[in-house]
């Protein structure tokens, strides 16, 4: 192996001495650690530079090939070690995820949805039905699934906070399927790329296949240029300088390290919140997507012996509602359910609630609204969403679809994760970045080899997925950098009436404030701490009595507060780290 870092290095140094800096001794030792030989892609393709750090993170495409290259001899090696019968016999994975997808799913009870394709894959799985996600943002909910760890575990709450910074050896998800032989890939929205924030090289086999999470196609919808959330998805700084007049910033700069470059993208002008135009599904990114992981699903069937875990990320229902009329099309806007309770829950405390924040990057939105909009508003807004949901699921379905025409269904675990919920209007909120039901309840479906069709009220939270996955493969669950939180849920699978935890534990940072939240089956409890640890204010919940959060009756509950805040304390202190 070491004949690699030495062909590795020696080209760093001769071909990018200026973009790579390396100090002889102690970096050609860090390059031949085992732990740096997993993770040298990472670290040398993806990784933006930071001001603060010598530019060891980033080269160029020429050393991209040749890392992934070395990675893919090192893969190959180890398949090549294990035996055809063992590598036929492991199941196959096929991670589905989707970006700001709550329940709004035919499945889940919503008659409105129109979800096809989800909901065949609920008759031929469990369906959980308080799955939770760790925390309603989307690049925290997908390092909790592809680490297994809690927010509260890692401090990793913020855009522009890398996992590898903090666990240099950590061992992913897909890491910990590519260590036991499996092709891993990753097509679509899997790490969230943006917001300072860059894909993982280390954990795939091959390169990642990334489209857009900002999708445009008529030109009135940004009148030409680069739209402010565009800004903010792109990583990529000569395209993000290039459409900042007079940046004075060196290229390779993230705008979430410099305020500067911040604010000039907070200049950008604002995109539209939706369009329908009237094109075939692979003009957007999600046909797109699903187009790709078709074409990988007939590859890997051309290669039975060799297992894969394909990470496949769906953008929509994520803003903006970009999606086909077709799909605009199969709703009446005025048969669509409308927000029942808009106000914000009497004795909540104020930074509790939701608002403004993301819907606010949008044109169509009146920039001092709040995100406090009217019926007609809401309602195009929230037929946005339906179309956007079943133009993904349809998507979903094509990709089942092939599964099963390839006969690759008999062998392999299927998983639909929503990374968070999403607040249509309930509250008088709009997108994620709460703790209350609505962003923080997401689907979760999961169809296995030999397990039947049901649904569960399991309390589930999604770090549980990976020593799921781990242990439906027959892998041990791996002995990691970083804490592995979660249970596995693979007795719930066996038995949907099995319990094997009496709550969920989620939490949701707000700016200064930490809110740790406990749910039971029937409450929700929220311990709200400053920066220095003392207790700011606290939110119970009683979806027995009031399903829609309009009281919090923390002050009416002292000994059901006492054995909320009894659960939390069997949880370690959260971990919170300063944002740079």
């Amino acid at each position: 192996m070491d004949r690699y870092f030495v062909i590795l290095l020696t080209t760093i140094k001769t071909k990018f001495p200026e973009k790579y800096m390396l100090n002889d001794e102690s970096d050609n030792q860090q390059l031949r650690t085992s732990s740096y030989t997993r993770h040298i892609a990472n670290s040398a393709i993806y990784r933006e530079p930071f001001s603060m750090r010598k530019p060891i993170h980033k080269v160029q495409t020429a050393l991209k090939t040749l890392a992934l290259s070395t990675l893919a001899i090192t893969a190959s090696s180890q398949a090549i070690a294990s035996s055809t019968a063992e590598a036929s016999a492991k199941k196959n994975v096929l991670l589905i995820m989707v970006d700001d997808l709550k329940p709004t799913i035919g499945t889940y009870g919503d008659s409105a949805a129109i979800t096809p394709g989800i909901d065949q894959l609920a008759n031929e799985g469990v369906r959980f039905d308080m799955a939770y996600a760790n925390q309603a943002v989307c690049m925290p909910s997908r390092y909790n699934l592809l680490l297994g760890s809690r927010s509260t575990s890692t401090g990793l709450y913020n855009f522009g906070s890398e996992f590898r910074d903090i666990y240099l050896d950590a061992e992913t998800l897909p890491q910990h399927f590519m260590e036991a032989g499996y092709r891993t890939e990753s097509i679509g929205k899997v790490f969230h790329v943006g917001h300072g924030n860059s894909d993982d090289a280390a954990s795939w086999s091959l390169p990642p296949y990334k489209d857009k999470v900002i999708d445009y196609i008529l030109p009135e919808s940004t009148g030409g240029k680069m739209t402010r959330e565009e800004g903010l998805f792109t990583n990529l700084d000569g395209e993000l300088l290039t459409a900042i007049e007079n940046s004075k910033l060196p290229k390779g700069t993230p705008w979430y390290y410099n305020r500067e470059l911040g604010m000039k993208i907070f200049s950008l002008p604002r995109g539209a919140a939706w369009e329908s135009a009237d094109v075939l599904d692979e003009a957007y990114a999600d046909g797109r997507v699903a187009k790709q992981a078709i074409y990988r699903l007939r590859n890997a069937a051309k290669n039975p012996d060799q297992p894969f875990f394909m990470a496949v990320g769906f953008a929509r229902p994520h803003l903006p509602f970009s999606a086909p009329k077709k799909y605009w099309d199969m709703y009446d806007p005025a048969q669509l359910p409308m927000p029942e309770f808009t106000e914000a829950p009497e004795g909540a405390p104020e930074y509790a609630v939701k608002r403004g924040g993301e819907i606010l990057a949008f044109k169509d939105i009146p920039a001092k609204s709040n995100g406090l909009l009217n019926d007609e508003l809401s309602r195009k807004l929230i037929h946005g969403y339906y179309a956007s949901v079943s133009y993904m699921d349809a998507q979903v379905g094509k990709v089942l679809k092939e599964l099963k025409k390839t006969g690759l269904d008999k062998n392999t675990v299927v998983v639909l994760w929503g990374d968070n919920g999403f607040h249509l209007g309930d509250h008088g909120s709009w997108t994620k970045h709460s703790n209350y039901e609505e962003a923080a309840n997401i689907p979760l479906i999961i169809s296995a080899p030999g397990v039947a069709a049901g649904s569960t009220e399991q309390l589930t939270e999604t770090v549980d997925l990976y020593p799921t996955l781990s242990e439906l493969a027959g892998i041990a669950k791996p002995d990691a950098a970083q804490p592995i939180d979660g249970i596995s849920l693979v007795p719930v699978l066996k038995d949907t009436d099995t319990r094997i935890r009496d709550h969920a534990y989620h939490a949701w940072l707000q700016v200064d404030k930490l809110g740790q939240a406990i749910r039971t089956d029937r409450y929700r409890f929220v311990k709200w701490t400053a920066a220095d640890g003392k207790t700011v204010g606290t939110e119970l919940y009683d979806y027995e009595n009031d399903p829609l959060e309009k009281v919090n009756v923390a002050d009416q509950n002292p000994a059901i507060i006492a054995e909320m805040t009894r659960i939390l304390a069997t949880h370690p202190e959260p971990k919170r780290r300063p944002m740079r």
